[in-house]
């Protein structure tokens, strides 16, 4: 709050050059159409709006970029499978992830493929779970003052999805 007892919001823009993941998906239309196989060069922004306390400034948002960072990470060079689709079923062995669609069978490494809690392998699904995940710790979104956050995933140059949470 400032000195007339409003409160003064600001937002910050995240949008690093290493907020960034290549990876293969393909996504599923419906019981039996899909996509075929193929990867994006996947860019993460995030929009955090929040209250500016009287020090002149919002939280340590630096916190929110180590997230995002490690997200990125995480999902780089992988084939992402989702783990909640009704048309998708996934069969794993030792070594082996077998995903299979309308009675298909496609064969992966299982140490290529990265299985989320998503129900299509899509931009928004990957920006939702984002923002569940920096999300997920109410008392810290409280108090650093976040009233707002977007989430948005880029699957190449004017093609992304949005997701908002609202405090």
């Amino acid at each position: 709050m400032n000195q007339n007892n409003t409160v003064t919001l600001t937002t910050i823009e995240l949008a690093k050059e290493n907020f960034k993941f290549s990876a293969g998906h393909f996504t599923i239309f419906s019981k039996e159409d899909r996509e075929r196989l193929h990867g994006h060069n996947f860019t993460v922004a995030v929009k955090v709006t929040a209250e500016v306390f009287e020090n002149g400034m919002c939280f340590d948002y630096g916190i929110y970029k180590r997230i995002i960072e490690k997200i990125c990470r995480e999902w780089n060079e992988y084939f992402i499978l989702p783990t909640q689709s009704p048309y998708l079923t996934i069969q794993e062995s030792d070594d082996q992830v077998v995903a299979i669609f309308n009675d298909e069978k496609i064969p992966f490494l299982k140490k290529d493929v990265l299985l989320l809690p998503i129900a299509n392998a899509t931009l928004e699904e990957f920006s939702r779970l984002i923002i569940e995940k920096l999300t997920h710790d109410k008392q810290s979104l409280s108090s650093f003052g976040i009233h707002h956050i977007e989430v948005k995933v880029f699957s190449g140059p004017g093609q992304s999805s949005s997701a908002l949470w609202n405090r």
